[in-house]
């Protein structure tokens, strides 16, 4: 469950004004395949001698390919057969911020098994991650709370506070250096050319998740001719005048078209004690009230002191929606914040500590870094009032002000549009009720890629589908395409039974 907080999505916001992103250097463009990537020398892992570990030096700026550079952690867990290997298959984790080892580290041996030793799995962490060089911008504690780093405006809808705090990481990530202004979608793909090159394979298979799906397509129409077999897996909108800021603003859809799952889920009878309501339709006036009435009153936790207010609750609601074995923590701690009395909560604070200063960094400066944002902060105002009404379930966060209004610094390159010209083998995965990357976004992938691609639909809930939600149809569509590289005539749905 930890892992899944680690990897929410923070994506951008959608506000009726729309940015227009500079052009893409032509140094830069060109610098990916300038100077190529030596072999990597690989060691055992320190912390799973199973798995290989080893540094790749990829350029600071791809402007200035002989330059500075900065290191990369990457991994790989080799085929348990060998005489059954065709190819390497590189594994993108979401976020922006998500660790390629770590999902190497989770999902490589299960994906091993289920691809019956056809590749080697290798996985990167990208700029300023996990086991490579850190990114930070020193951006204090308080602002670093999830519930705070995203942009939730106070109860009446009044967004000062967060506009604030958005100026202020702005600021802190300004003074931070030339690793953090090289954070971006386009600096992650030409990293993963490079991965590529380092490990001397003409072609690569993949499989992205989340934001790790986006930078597989980037890659996928960026380099056509080094992909291999390529899956996925809970994708955004794509569209370049949506991209980045339309992520976030697509969750209020997402969490509209997820929560009945778990309404449903909360009324059954069989739930016991930690039922909710006697009917699904229930569940939803029962959660805003008790939302209402913690903005009005908010209690705090036992274990950790820290406070649950409505957006606490709103902001744990959002992840809880990411999978159905979470419901219980969402439904035991309405229960508890249900009780008279303002005493502290005994039940497990579902956020303790706030993110790290190197998730805090990566995050920003990617939505940041990839495209240019509006200024005007009454633009921002009147997209949280708009929001605020159409999808009161999120109270207007995913059309807040984020860091980006205010940046300074780092280049902007103009976003890859996606288009059909290139090999047809692209297989999506979607969840119908995805509270993170929703259907609708996923369709507008689908329809950019044309008949590169073919989506594997999974009647389910929950954000990530290929080996996460348990549907043996979806999961052996994409398991097929991975060993056999058949994929399904025209797009398919996986019923929920299925």
């Amino acid at each position: 469950m930890r892992s899944i907080r680690r990897n929410v999505l923070l994506t951008a916001v959608s506000v009726a004004t729309c940015a227009t992103a500079l052009g893409v250097p032509s140094a830069q463009a060109a610098g990916a395949g300038t100077e190529r990537a030596a072999p990597l020398t690989w060691h055992a892992c320190a912390e799973d001698s199973a798995r290989d570990c080893a540094t790749l030096p990829v350029p600071l700026d791809y402007a200035n390919p002989t330059g500075p550079t900065t290191d990369l952690a990457v991994t790989r867990l080799r085929s348990d057969h060998p005489e059954k290997r065709r190819g390497t298959l590189l594994m993108i984790s979401g976020g922006p911020g998500g660790s390629g080892r770590e999902m190497v580290a989770r999902s490589g041996k299960r994906l091993r098994e289920e691809t019956k030793g056809a590749y080697d799995l290798v996985g990167l962490d990208p700029r300023g991650v996990g086991g490579s060089e850190p990114a930070d911008c020193g951006v204090g504690e308080d602002d670093r709370r999830l519930v705070n780093f995203r942009p939730w405006p106070k109860p009446d809808g009044d967004i000062g506070e967060t506009v604030a705090r958005a100026r202020r990481v702005a600021d802190a990530c300004a003074r931070s250096g030339a690793l953090v202004r090289s954070i971006s979608t386009a600096n992650e793909v030409r990293d993963l050319d490079r991965f590529r090159q380092a490990l001397g394979e003409r072609k690569l298979s993949g499989w992205g998740v989340s934001y790790g799906a986006y930078v597989g397509a980037v890659y996928a129409q960026r380099y056509p001719q080094h992909t291999d077999r390529w899956v996925l897996d809970s994708s955004g909108d794509p569209d370049p005048a949506r991209v980045e800021r339309g992520w976030l603003a697509n969750m209020s859809v997402g969490a509209d078209d997820r929560f009945p799952d778990f309404a449903k889920w909360a009324s059954d009878p069989a739930r016991g004690k930690q039922r909710i309501a006697d009917k699904p339709e229930d569940v939803k006036p029962k959660f805003m009230a008790l939302a209402a009435g913690l903005d009005r009153k908010p209690r705090t936790f036992a274990d950790t002191h820290n406070t649950l207010d409505g957006n606490a609750l709103r902001q744990i609601m959002q992840i809880d929606l990411y999978a159905d074995e979470q419901f219980p923590e969402l439904a035991g701690l309405m229960r508890a914040a249900g009780q008279p009395g303002d005493a502290p909560l005994d039940v497990k604070d579902p956020l303790p500590e706030p993110i790290s200063q190197s998730e805090a960094a990566v995050m920003t400066a990617t939505l940041c870094n990839d495209v240019t944002w509006p200024t005007s902060v009454s633009s921002y105002e009147r997209a949280v009032a708009a929001d605020r009404a159409a999808h009161p379930l999120l109270a207007g966060m995913p059309a807040g002000i984020l860091p980006c209004a205010f940046w300074k610094g780092g280049t902007h390159e103009k976003p890859t549009r996606l288009t059909s010209d290139g090999p047809r083998n692209i297989l999506m995965v979607q969840n119908l009720r995805d509270p993170a990357t929703p259907y609708t976004g996923a369709m507008k992938m689908r329809q950019a890629f044309g008949d590169r691609a073919r989506m594997v639909k999974v009647d389910a809930g929950g954000h990530g589908s290929y080996l996460r939600n348990g549907n043996a149809c979806g999961d052996g569509a994409v398991t097929r395409y991975f060993l056999t590289g058949q994929r399904p005539e025209r797009d398919v749905l996986c019923s929920r039974s299925s």
